[in-house]
């Protein structure tokens, strides 16, 4: 297991060609799970913990770990299975995302695949689980299903959704804005920017992933006039299926009707690669996510920059 996460830099080079990698894990069964390896810090067995009386049904306790106390939390337990009760033989998988660092208690972890985007698809509508579920691809002639831990966390620890008045003050309330086009797979996601962008009053339209952002905007420059006129700003997430962030960034850069709009990168994940990504495909700008206040104070600056810049003819 040491060994399973080394030279996780390398796989850097991945971004940018809608590849990724998935770490494969399992929960009392034989179905298998997935979770992007760049979430990942480390896979480790399940050390001893501390039990917090007052946490979320699903926290089993906290571990330190290096130094640091994290919560772990029952991953079983979320999707409705019955929760672990012996440790022995279960590991923790420790993952940095959103800000926070946190552990999820699997019952084994099975291995690194390196997959393509396009083979990354959404979830089956009627799928029981599909609130848990960000998306599913297959393997060995196995479905397997990749978790939406961004969902799985928030409601663990809910997120405050609050934007200051001195952010909110700066915005005129009698001007016209155009939408934003909001790209996100994650539901959670999205309706955390959601609220944030009806709390400063800007209008948007959404996107699951890049390939329905791309044909969205390719549909929008049908007649021929620039996009840039119609919409003021691309908001997209950077791990999607189908299509992911910085390949949709590239085409659309790469596209003379859809190349003057103004793109920014989130992600949960956090990294020098992302900073060098966002350059490397033609990105204006990236933010880690998710802050309310940070994110709702960028929005209206990149606005406001974006507003007072000549328009192409």
């Amino acid at each position: 297991m040491a060994g399973l996460l080394e030279n996780v830099d390398m796989r850097t080079r991945l971004a940018g060609n809608n590849r990724m990698e998935l770490l494969l894990f399992r929960m009392q069964g034989r179905q298998r799970y997935g979770i992007n390896v760049f979430k990942v810090r480390e896979v480790l067995e399940c050390p001893p913990l501390r039990r917090v009386p007052t946490a979320h049904p699903a926290v089993r306790g906290v571990a330190t770990i290096r130094g640091r106390t994290l919560s772990v939390i029952d991953l079983g337990k979320m999707l409705g299975m019955r929760a672990t009760t012996d440790m022995a033989g279960q590991f923790v998988v420790i993952t940095e995302f959103n800000r926070s660092v946190q552990g999820f208690l699997v019952s084994g972890v099975d291995r690194i695949v390196n997959m393509n985007w396009e083979d990354i698809l959404a979830p089956p509508a009627n799928s029981g689980k599909g609130s848990y579920l960000t998306a599913v691809t297959r393997l060995d002639d196995e479905l397997i299903e990749i978790l939406d831990v961004e969902k799985v966390l928030s409601e663990v620890v809910p997120r405050s959704i609050e934007v200051s008045e001195e952010v909110t003050s700066t915005m005129n309330t009698g001007e016209k804005h155009l939408p934003l086009l909001v790209v996100d797979d994650s539901s959670t996601a999205r309706k955390m920017i959601a609220r944030t962008l009806d709390k400063v009053g800007i209008p948007y339209l959404m996107a699951n992933n890049g390939r329905e952002a791309l044909t969205q905007l390719q549909d929008l420059a049908a007649d021929g006039l620039p996009v840039s006129g119609k919409i003021g700003l691309v908001i997209s997430d950077i791990e999607m299926p189908e299509m992911d962030g910085y390949t949709l960034t590239t085409e659309i850069k790469k596209d003379p009707r859809l190349k003057e709009l103004y793109v920014l990168l989130h992600s949960s994940l956090s990294g020098v690669f992302n900073d060098s990504m966002v350059k490397k495909v033609g990105a204006d700008q990236f933010l880690a996510k998710f802050n309310s206040e940070d994110f709702a104070r960028l929005v209206l600056e990149v606005i406001e920059r974006t507003r007072s810049a000549p328009r192409p003819s």
